[in-house]
């Protein structure tokens, strides 16, 4: 029975990390009109994140159960058998992942199979043509800007694939009221990422810098935005943390480690300043002044690249003298930030954050109101990538016909010291193997 002759809209999310759990659960809100809340599944795996990262991206009130892919596939098998299946999947994970349940979900065959919605959490700086591919068979592929959704159409027709799933969106996160200065208050915050910049010495170069700055601005609160304690995982993997690199040094009153949801951290922001992070772009939509670091180049590795032309290319020896960047208008219009102002004289902008969703909600009304689904149609086939395809498939194991595994404490209790073993490994022998085979 199509959703449309139903009342109401049930949504499921996928997500295998925190941040794009807060992705997925904000944008199955965007483009359904489901009031109640969807249903959520975190996807058991090495970026699994803990009940304090969950609650800190501050979008459901209920935590989102702990599944593997085939215990995935067996809620949405058994919630059609109970005449409760989902109308809406979001897939907020890796592109590999989304091939692989694309598979599941076809093999699974369902009477009436879900509405696909599959998307980027963030600033797409890598692997573009390949995570795209990955992500082609389902219905709806999200694009966070102008920019974007014409980049992954290109992609797309380039390799003969039909592109009438892309849809122009926005990220679901902007907002937040707008950037008002404090007669007293001078906070720059500084956006950390996990893996940008990548190596010790260039993460303690950094932590040096705004370590120097506080110390030059006494007058100035100077942030360092964290996204995870030691020991927990996001999206990328994190080797050298700032809270151990810091421990080596002997930071002023002024400079302090901070955890939190980002927009309350925003809302006593002066200064945003990152390499890359799309804390920059939830900075840029509140119109608070914000720089992107050159100190270490400006690289596809870094993904600061992105924002060439948008003014906001800047150094720590810059910001130390006291000046601060300012945003290219039609730069950000592309973007899909700072929403709601007149458009540029060339035609760019104007119109609403809100109204940035429109298109994919009517997309997705329109799949939903179809008396059934066309089948999932992938780019990567057996036919397409042999020597590709198969690896990924094998990677994710997602029979649901295989006998499903007995959950126990013990069980438990060897998952998470497994995953505590993993970690370590990350974090600390990693390293000490690299350092050793520099000698």
């Amino acid at each position: 029975m199509p959703a449309s002759t139903r009342e109401a809209v049930r949504v499921a999310v996928l997500a295998d990390s925190d941040t794009r759990w807060k992705w997925g659960a904000l944008t199955a809100r965007r483009i359904t009109t489901a009031t109640a809340e969807p249903t959520g599944f975190v996807l058991r795996g090495r970026a699994t994140p803990t009940a304090r990262q969950l609650a800190e991206t501050g979008v459901s009130t209920t935590t989102p159960r702990e599944v593997t892919g085939a215990e995935f596939l067996r809620a949405i098998r058994d919630a059609e058998a109970r005449g409760e299946g989902y109308d809406v999947l979001v897939l907020a994970l890796v592109g590999g992942t989304v091939r692989a349940v694309l598979q599941g979900l076809a093999d699974l065959a369902p009477e009436r199979r879900p509405v696909v919605v599959t998307g980027y959490v963030g600033v797409v700086y890598e692997k573009l043509t390949d995570g795209l591919l990955l992500r082609h068979g389902a219905d709806v592929v999200l694009a966070n800007s102008r920019h974007d959704a014409e980049r992954f159409r290109a992609v797309y027709e380039g390799v003969g694939a039909g592109a009438g799933s892309v849809v122009e969106a926005a990220l679901p996160f902007l907002g937040g009221a707008p950037y008002a200065p404090v007669a007293g208050r001078d906070t720059l915050v500084f956006a950390a990422q996990p893996s940008v910049p990548a190596t010790r010495a260039e993460r303690a170069y950094v932590l040096r810098r705004l370590i120097g700055h506080a110390r030059l601005h006494p007058g100035r609160e100077v942030l360092l935005k964290l996204r995870s304690k030691p020991g927990e995982h996001t999206t990328h993997l994190e080797e050298f943390p700032f809270q151990k690199l810091v421990r080596e040094l002997d930071p002023p009153d002024n400079f302090r480690l901070v955890y939190g949801h980002m927009g309350e951290v925003l809302d006593r922001t002066d200064l945003l300043v990152t390499v890359s992070s799309t804390a920059a772009l939830e900075a840029l939509h509140r119109r608070i002044p914000t720089a992107i670091l050159t100190d270490l180049g400006v690289r596809e590795a870094l993904g600061n690249h992105h924002f060439v032309g948008s003014g906001l290319l800047t150094s720590f020896d810059r910001l130390d003298k006291g000046d601060v960047p300012a945003a290219d208008e039609t730069w950000l219009a592309r973007q899909g930030v700072a929403a709601g102002g007149p458009p540029t004289s060339q035609g760019v902008g104007g119109g609403s954050y809100e109204g940035a969703f429109d298109a994919a909600r009517d997309r997705v009304a329109e799949l939903l109101a179809l008396p059934a689904l066309p089948p999932i149609s992938p780019y990567y086939t057996a036919e397409t990538a042999p020597g590709y395809l198969p690896g990924i498939l094998a990677r994710h194991r997602l029979d649901v016909t295989a006998p499903e595994p007995r959950e126990s404490g013990l069980r438990r209790v060897v998952r998470e010291a497994a995953r505590g073993a993993y970690r370590h490994g990350v974090q600390r022998v990693a390293p000490v193997i690299r350092r050793l085979g520099e000698l």
